[in-house]
């Protein structure tokens, strides 16, 4: 019996950045953390893995390498608009883990918005507008491609 794999949109983003140290680094260069360095300080990430991530990301135009130094040459990473994409992801995962796993201390970064409140990321249908709960979304096409075709 062969398995069909579901075709997905989120599988194929998580080729790209589905590890956990490629979105630390996103997360830092979202902060304003460029330089190499800095990023392994704030993420704990080993250097060999670091260096790792932070080519892929760049082989696939999440981030540039911007010289900053000529002797010796030295770069820091700038996230491109591919990578400023990845925000609203980053915002929701910290929104996820301040509300359900944040220590007895609570949130460790607060981030506020410029009306001047905490911000607290919703996804809303750009459509209406309207914030979306799971019970409101219908899902469509959610046999694999192949096994359609084929039947």
């Amino acid at each position: 019996m062969t398995q069909q794999v579901r075709e997905c949109s989120v599988a194929r983003t998580l080729e790209l950045v589905g590890t956990k140290w490629t979105l630390l680094a996103v997360r830092e260069l979202m902060l304003g953390c460029h330089r190499f360095d800095e990023i392994r300080r704030n993420t704990g990430a080993p250097r060999d893995i670091l260096t790792d991530r932070l080519r892929k990301l760049e082989d696939n135009g999440f981030v540039e390498r911007v010289r900053y130094e000529d002797h010796p040459p030295r770069y820091e990473y700038r996230l491109t608009d591919l990578g400023r994409a990845l925000m609203p992801v980053i915002a929701t995962l910290r929104e996820f883990g301040d509300r359900h796993l944040a220590g007895p201390d609570g949130p460790p970064l607060e981030i506020v918005h410029s009306c001047g409140q905490e911000f607290h990321p919703a996804l809303a249908c750009r459509a209406c507008g309207d914030v979306a709960r799971a019970d409101d979304l219908t899902i469509i096409g959610t046999t694999p491609p192949s096994a359609r075709a084929g039947a």
